[in-house]
């Protein structure tokens, strides 16, 4: 049977657990709102729009692919997947499921990135 200080500990301890909560919280929105602003810098310099999908990439670990209208690309990663929606959504990024057809047609690659595909056959940087 539950004595009435186990249960006052129990309060105490659901409090502190919550304050933790909402703490972590403030901090992902204060995350999302810092990449939003680096997403809206990004779409501004590259023609004043971007498209992006997210992905994950490692434990803790999400890329959000940008490419802008103009046809440069970036990444930027957030710790969670519901981090980097947030910042999608807050500074109105268009998010597709995959980065292939349509968004990947939209990327514009120039010679450094043909070169460092094509590695050392035709001159590139090596893999060093």
């Amino acid at each position: 049977m539950l004595s009435m200080a186990d249960t006052q500990q129990a309060d105490e301890q659901t409090a502190v657990g919550a304050a933790a909560a909402t703490k972590d919280e403030k901090r992902a929105g204060k995350r999302a709102a810092r990449l939003a602003r680096q997403i809206r810098a990004f779409a501004d310099s590259h023609g004043g729009s971007a498209e992006g999908q997210l992905a994950h990439i490692a434990r803790g670990s999400v890329r959000i692919a940008l490419v802008g209208a103009n046809g440069e690309w970036g990444n930027l990663v957030a710790r969670t997947y519901d981090e980097a929606k947030d910042a999608a959504t807050q500074a109105g990024l268009t998010l597709h499921d995959d980065f292939d057809g349509d968004l990947a047609a939209k990327v514009r690659t120039g010679r450094y990135e043909w070169s460092r595909m094509a590695g050392l056959q035709l001159g590139g940087p090596a893999n060093a």
